[in-house]
């Protein structure tokens, strides 16, 4: 006779009830324990309710809506419209199986609705475009309303769109579908894992959320990113200045200086070796020095903007005419280091000094009138919030700096680790640029207050004598050197249409290109890399027609500049061996000790 059939297992694992017992009781431990601390600290340190200034602003909005509702009232009978259109449409594949068009349809590209259920599972793609209505019914609210001035304006539009993704079902774990099929398949241990994860980060930041967003303990500075071989030559309060190895037998006789930005470090140029903006240079033939900066405490609070030029370019070039018989140079500053860059050269204009032969800016503001989303943490309340907080201090926080370049694209960067670490309960995967975008760096008081003051908020740079160096006016139109202008068509932080604005400051000859992508990708795409760019020799007064008369050009832009920096002085010498230099000795090996400082 047939044996009768077993039951079959059941696909839902039950959790061991002794191990989540434990699991509990030590969640529970550690979270009143962080919350206790957090409390003392706010307590001490007194808590703003508003410190973004966001509740000025919804009220301003609020009042112009409410004196003219006429577009209120539409707004919402097109969202209810559309809501019993998506009900029908939802009926009608649950009872008959019939497909519908959907009402609103998701960007391909949008991450949080790739799983396959968000279409197949009528469920779950009605609560797909229930959140994609409402989310363009507050978009097409908050953006339309008549009479908020610009300022106003871009910030109920910058946090509505945060409150929107916020909102988004893929965060919650009973409405994403991959963290239901997770829960199920461990039995509920991904939630208790997540939690952990929680709590770890709430720990790390001591009650303040900093989100981990990959396995730090798999990267090594020095080890395994930032490899390039070199020696510190010179160093003093700010700087570092390394020395590269030479990879060739014969070198272009203009040494390169680098000014990456002090927001972030340097390393975001050597992350690795096969898209090494060093390693290519010292590859073409360059000798190649960068600067790397202190990630500064209380003790440099005092900096200025000032010190930064005196102690970091002008002592830079010192410290490179001893090392290699050269006075002249072709500078490169990235982002912020653009800027100090661009403040260096006006300075050195009105004094005579013409050591900097070249200059190219990487995604650099010179022109604030618009700096993007960035612009939405400048106002004179914020402002005046955050030097209180760093009067304290003595410098900015690097995880809050981190934390503003995170809203910006906060799907990517905040709400794809919330349900990876907390909902799916997973480690983050190890990612050489996310660990450099976490290894956060401190701002002086000093410097921070006169940036924001006087380029984001003054937007003086751009003005003739706007601002002083060491008590010297600045005039970019005084500027004579070639300059190369790099900005990226996806730019979020340096938007490409601002860095040309800027550009057109400059006394002398400019050559604008645009990459494609954003920020970092778009700088660091080496030869083979995936992105294209766009050249046009012409620079009319705005950009929408530079754009339209250039020519789009496959891959990488760093053939393009190697072109342009070796067509002013082609004249080779044999190769430089750091250290080599009498008075300038090599210090310690590349990349030296500053960058290595986390907080």
């Amino acid at each position: 006779m047939p044996q009768p059939e077993s039951p079959q297992e059941p696909d839902i694992k039950l959790p061991d009830a002794g191990m989540l017992g434990r699991s509990m009781a030590d969640i529970a431990a550690r979270s009143q324990r962080i919350v206790a601390d957090w409390l003392k600290r706010q307590a001490s340190e007194g808590v703003d309710m508003d410190p973004l200034n966001v509740g000025n602003a919804f009220m301003e909005m609020t009042a112009k809506l409410l004196s003219n509702p006429q577009h209120l009232v539409e707004a919402q009978l097109g969202l209810w419209r559309d809501y019993v259109t998506l009900w029908q449409n939802t009926a009608r594949r649950i009872w008959s199986g019939e497909d519908a068009d959907p009402v609103i349809a998701h960007d391909p590209r949008d991450k949080r609705f790739a799983d396959p259920a968000w279409k197949q599972n009528e469920i779950f793609d009605f609560i797909k475009q229930s959140y994609l209505l409402s989310a363009r019914y507050i978009n097409d609210v908050v953006t339309q309303v008549d009479g908020l001035d610009p300022k106003t304006a871009q910030k109920v539009d910058f946090y509505a769109r945060q409150f929107i993704n916020a909102l988004s079902p893929s965060n919650f774990a009973l409405t994403n579908p991959e963290v239901l099929r997770r829960t199920r398949e461990t039995g509920g241990e991904n939630l208790v894992r997540g939690l952990n994860n929680l709590l770890a980060d709430l720990e790390q930041g001591r009650g303040n959320l900093r989100i981990k967003m990959t396995d730090t303990e798999a990267f090594k500075i020095g080890e395994n990113i930032a490899v390039s071989e070199g020696k510190v030559v010179f160093q003093n309060e700010l700087m570092q200045l390394i020395q590269y190895s030479p990879a060739t037998e014969n070198v272009y006789a203009r040494p390169v200086l680098i000014l990456p930005p002090w927001i972030n470090k340097f390393y975001i140029l050597d992350l690795r070796p096969k898209n090494s903006w060093v390693r290519y240079l010292v590859s073409q033939g360059h000798t190649v020095f960068m600067v790397s900066w202190v990630n500064p405490d209380e003790s440099l609070s005092h900096k200025n903007f000032d010190d930064y030029m005196s102690d970091g370019v002008l002592a830079a070039l010192d410290a490179i005419e001893k090392a290699t018989k050269q006075r002249e140079v072709n500078a490169i500053g990235y982002c912020l280091g653009g800027t100090l860059l661009a403040a260096s050269l006006g300075y050195m204009a009105a004094t005579g000094d013409e050591r900097i032969k070249s200059a190219t800016f990487f995604v650099t503001l010179t022109d604030f009138t618009d700096s993007g989303e960035l612009g939405v943490f400048i106002d004179e309340e914020q402002l005046s919030q955050l030097e209180e907080r760093m009067s304290r201090r003595g410098y900015l926080e690097g995880t809050e700096m981190a934390t503003t370049f995170n809203m910006l694209r906060a799907n990517d960067l905040i709400w794809s680790f919330v349900v990876n670490n907390y909902l799916l309960g997973q480690e983050p995967f190890p990612f050489d640029l996310l660990y450099w975008n976490s290894d956060a760096t401190r701002m002086p008081s000093t410097m921070h207050s006169f940036y924001l003051r006087n380029m984001y908020q003054k937007n003086l740079l751009s003005q003739p004598g706007g601002i002083q160096m060491k008590g010297v006016p600045v005039d970019l139109r005084q500027v004579k050197v070639p300059c190369y202008f790099l900005s990226c068509r996806e730019d979020h932080i340096a938007p490409w249409t601002s860095t040309y604005k800027g550009a057109k400051n400059f006394g002398g000859p400019v050559r604008f290109v645009l990459a494609a992508s954003g920020h970092i990708a778009g700088v660091i795409n080496p030869p083979g890399g995936k992105y294209n760019h766009f050249i046009n020799p012409e620079l009319p007064d705005n950009p929408e027609p530079w754009f339209e008369g250039a020519t789009e050009v496959a891959g990488s832009w760093w053939p393009d500049w190697q072109r342009w920096v070796t067509s002013f002085d082609p004249t080779q010498l044999p190769a430089r061996i750091p250290g080599k230099a009498r008075g300038l000795p090599a210090l310690e090996e590349a990349p030296g000790a500053y960058v290595k400082v986390r907080i």
